[in-house]
């Protein structure tokens, strides 16, 4: 970077020198004000003015709110690593920011608002997002990660696809836009895991990285694939439900089979790992419930689902949001030792809300409130822990 634009960066709120600086942080608070704010309503203690419902609005504010964040900011920072082209900062990640904000709020308050404002504030943060991942990308002909353009454009639709079914009454659709929006995000958490976790893994520990079985991953990936367009596509009501149990229990074994050869086991004594090797497995344990759920409807879409929520994205969350924030400031990856509390709390809140109720239901609403309590904690911490390293500039001095 010249001399000037270094210059011009010093300048510069730190907050808005890469993406994963806001984008983490309130991110993170919003998850755990977010989820606050729902048990309260389980609880009867409050009744918010929310767009549509609050069942609506949970589900959809925790993945269009909470998760589509933390991947825009994340892509939005790896972008520079990818093409050495200095990614969204200053005046257009605050206008991005500013966008998911008014978003959130807009659909907190939304009982206030006439129904077409937060839908166009809120659909228009992932094709924002797309385009500013799509700039840099294309400008160096990186096709091998131009693909998570159409996957933020793709996440876009399953949130048009909500909100369409809302409006119309057709819960139906609803629901293909918030299913297929986990299935997609399982995607991208499997992609993105398959490339870091042997990685880390070998950094952290010290040994030799586990080398990839290409068809292993061709076929895990595929399945997903596959997976994902049945459903968006609703060709799966048409080909049964025992076929796709099968091919929910294919992905469930092939992505098991890829997690296992990573050794979890040698990982134990580095929480930046070992964290990120626990929210992979629930990634066949959500597809195997998927799975079982075809055979048998007592376990529930909702069980399945917050497997791959509340579990996977939960956790993978926490992890690499520990593990990015150290790594992009500058500062030895090296977390204070209170995050293996919170590593700890958001996978027992996802054994509790995924487990607990299905193994004990006559203590439901409680574990319900112990789960959404231990998550609000494990992100609480995050966010008091991180809160100087996101604010402040680089402990290195260098630009971002």
């Amino acid at each position: 970077m010249q001399i000037t634009d270094l210059q011009i960066e010093q300048k510069m709120w730190p907050l808005l020198r890469q993406a994963f600086r806001p984008m983490f942080l309130l991110g993170a608070t919003f998850s755990a004000l977010a989820m606050m704010l729902w048990l309260w309503v389980l609880s009867g203690a409050v009744q918010l003015p929310v767009f549509a419902d609050v069942m609506f609005w949970h589900s959809h504010e925790m993945l269009f709110g909470f998760v589509a964040a933390i991947i825009v900011g994340f892509l939005l920072t790896a972008v520079q690593n990818w093409t050495g082209l200095r990614a969204t900062h200053g005046r257009a990640l605050a206008v991005l920011t500013t966008v998911w904000l008014l978003g959130r709020i807009s659909l907190l308050f939304g009982a206030f608002l006439p129904p077409y404002v937060p839908i166009i504030i809120d659909l228009a943060f992932l094709p924002l997002a797309a385009i500013l991942l799509a700039v840099p990308l294309i400008a160096v002909r990186q096709q091998r990660n131009l693909f998570f353009v159409p996957v933020l454009l793709l996440l876009a639709l399953c949130n048009g696809l909500m909100y369409y079914g809302r409006l119309t009454g057709r819960f139906d659709l609803q629901q293909v836009g918030s299913q297929n929006a986990v299935l997609l995000i399982t995607l991208l958490m499997a992609i993105v895991g398959g490339r870091v976790i042997p990685m880390f893994t070998a950094n952290g520990t010290m040994t030799q990285k586990v080398q990839p079985i290409v068809w292993l991953d061709r076929l895990s990936l595929g399945s997903l694939w596959l997976i994902f367009a049945l459903q968006i596509t609703q060709l799966s009501s048409f080909i049964g439900a025992p076929i796709m149990a099968a091919l929910y229990a294919i992905a469930a074994v092939l992505l098991a089979t890829r997690c296992a050869r990573w050794k979890l086991w040698i990982t134990l004594k580095v929480p930046l790992v070992w964290s990120l090797h626990i929210a992979y497995w629930f990634l066949p344990i959500g597809l195997a419930l998927y799975a079982v759920h075809y055979l048998n409807p007592s376990v529930t879409i909702s069980t399945a689902t917050h497997a791959l929520t509340a579990g996977a994205m939960g956790s993978m969350i926490l992890a690499m949001l520990a593990r990015v924030s150290l790594g992009h400031s500058g500062r030895p990856l090296q977390p204070k030792k209170i995050m293996s509390l919170a590593f700890l709390l958001v996978i027992i809140a996802a054994l509790l809300r995924v487990f607990a109720a299905w193994l004990w239901p006559a203590y439901t609403f409680d574990w319900y409130l112990y789960a959404g309590a231990a998550w609000v904690i494990a992100y609480l911490i995050y966010v008091f822990v991180y809160l100087p390293v996101l604010t402040t500039p680089r402990a290195d001095g260098r630009p971002g």
